[in-house]
């Protein structure tokens, strides 16, 4: 399904003024570029479309930092950040040429590059690196009584938003642990922010979210209930076996969130920077060098910018990284 561009908005106060501060200069566009917008083939002086995702989690809020800095950068170049449903719809949208950049996990990425799964052919994309790795979340209240995904069986569950990466893991996940996810549990289908307010309100029991660390909206409802994460990295093994290894287990730090005083262990996939194979290449080279040699900028938008590493972003194995994007990582190897 390929969605309506949703006009951008301003961010919810998850992770303070300066955030908020950056995302309304890039939501507003920075300014006339006095060029045109950035279509297919997109060269430098023109406005850029990033499509990233729900106001509540990582890509939205860390792809408006990337889009601000781009902008301030890339002489002529104004990048625009786009509220979107994640992974699935980005990709759709970089197909039709109404996103040049976008980020998706690397389970959709793979599928939208081999024409798997949700996608009936292969996508005219490319790679400019691994960003940052991102953990599944499946979270819950102390007082539902749920410790494990075998205790989602007939509850009232959100997947995540329809056309995101959260769905495809989610789905992926209950059916490793035996349970029919469109037959065992009440679906719902929200994003990450209303997910917590339905756990919240009492609509729904569980909620499934893949995203970065920490995630805004289960920031906020750590401070305000006693926050269960359940284990997954159980079914690591028959996921990265059936789909790719771009699955793999590692644990959610222990304090990531208020009163989570142990590590949870979980299924990790790698965020990627993708844009349209046919965008110019010296272009594709200018925004991996500026975000790469930008990260102490980026860190002031979201801790995840501390996994930016040149010399092993190029390891993707299952899309190609754009040529752009391969010169400067050689550059630096």
């Amino acid at each position: 399904m390929t969605s309506t561009p949703i006009p951008a908005r301003p961010v919810r106060r998850l992770l303070g003024t300066a955030l908020a501060a950056t995302l309304l200069l890039t939501a507003c566009g920075g300014g006339d570029s006095g060029g045109g917008t950035g279509g297919e083939g997109a060269q430098a002086g023109g406005t850029l479309t990033f499509a990233t995702g729900g106001t509540g989690g990582v890509y939205y809020p860390y792809g408006g930092g990337i889009a601000n800095l781009l902008s301030s950068q890339l002489d002529g170049t104004v990048v625009t950040v786009q509220e979107t449903n994640a992974s699935v719809d980005n990709m759709q949208l970089l197909a039709s040429g109404q996103a040049q950049l976008a980020f998706g996990l690397g389970d959709v990425v793979s599928d939208a590059a081999n024409g798997e799964n949700t996608f009936s052919e292969p996508l005219p994309i490319c790679s400019l690196g691994n960003i940052y790795n991102n953990f599944t979340h499946v979270f819950t209240t102390a007082d539902t009584g749920i410790t494990s995904i075998e205790d989602v069986r007939g509850k009232r569950v959100s997947v995540g938003a329809v056309g995101s990466a959260s769905e495809v893991t989610a789905d992926r996940i209950l059916q490793a642990a035996g349970i029919d996810p469109q037959a065992d549990i009440e679906r719902a289908q929200l994003g990450v922010a209303e997910t917590v307010a339905a756990i919240q309100d009492g609509t729904v029991d569980v909620g499934f979210w893949s995203g970065g660390l920490p995630t805004g909206a289960i920031v906020d409802l750590a401070s305000t209930d006693e926050l269960v994460l359940l284990p997954t990295a159980d079914y690591v093994d028959e996921m990265a076996q059936q789909y790719g290894d771009y699955y793999f287990a590692d644990e959610i730090p222990a304090d990531t969130y208020e009163g989570q005083t142990e590590p949870s262990p979980q299924v990790v996939s790698p965020n990627i920077l993708v844009v349209r194979e046919d965008m110019d290449q010296q272009l594709q080279q200018d925004i991996t060098r500026t975000i790469f040699e930008n990260k102490q900028q980026l860190l002031t938008v979201h801790p995840a910018a501390e996994e930016l590493d040149p010399a092993t972003a190029g390891d993707v194995a299952f899309i190609e990284t754009c040529p752009g994007a391969q010169a400067y990582f050689d550059s630096v190897g």
